[in-house]
């Protein structure tokens, strides 16, 4: 039977991680993070090295868990500030996203923290802050690493909170930017029903 060394097997284990969720990256048209990368392989040798000396096997499910949870820190707080958020929570939630950020994320989670803020600042009342910091998202040097599910739905909350401010041709083009970024989409969807609601109310822009 053949028997694999434990050091070797968590250096794979961790080669795997990397290579999986840096493949999820590019599928989602957010490219690849050096970031994530150094974070997972510093981790590594962090825990590898460590129990190693301390001559403690760690198993590979564990290293998969600490790797995922550090490097995906900023993506799990605003899971559960996007959950405060959605139950009307939103000073928690506020917090939450200001974590996010201090945990210094990479380039394509601190877009996310940024877009899923300005949409809890949207649906908070606060719609002026919310078309700064979803104006930001989509004006950042790397709006290329959002991806376009968070880009569409940072075009989409654009488009209905200047529709809030009665400002009827930017709500079209951000409307009409949802539905050619990302044909079929919930958010695409959603941008026809706003254009069909607006064309009912008789708005032409």
């Amino acid at each position: 039977m053949f028997n694999l060394d434990p050091t070797l097997l968590l250096i794979l284990t961790a080669c795997l991680f990397i290579l999986v969720f840096g493949g999820l990256s590019l599928l989602r048209r957010e490219g690849l993070s050096v970031q994530f990368a150094l974070e997972a392989v510093a981790l590594t040798i962090l825990l590898v090295g460590g129990t190693w000396l301390a001559g403690i096997v760690l198993s590979p499910f564990l290293l998969l868990i600490l790797l995922y949870l550090v490097t995906m820190r900023s993506r799990l707080v605003v899971d559960v500030a996007n959950m405060l958020a959605e139950r009307k929570r939103y000073g928690p939630a506020f917090r939450l996203y200001k974590l996010g950020l201090a945990w210094w994320p990479d380039a394509t989670a601190r877009l996310i923290v940024l877009t899923n803020w300005g949409i809890a600042e949207l649906h908070s009342g606060e719609v002026d802050a919310a078309i700064r910091t979803l104006e930001g998202v989509l004006g950042a040097e790397t709006r290329s690493r959002l991806g376009l599910k968070y880009e569409a739905a940072c075009h989409y909350n654009l488009g209905y909170a200047h529709e809030l401010k009665g400002e009827e041709a930017k709500a079209t083009a951000q409307y009409n930017e949802t539905i050619d970024l990302l044909p079929g989409s919930l958010y695409a969807k959603a941008a026809q029903a706003a254009l069909k609601r607006r064309k009912g109310r008789g708005i032409v822009d």
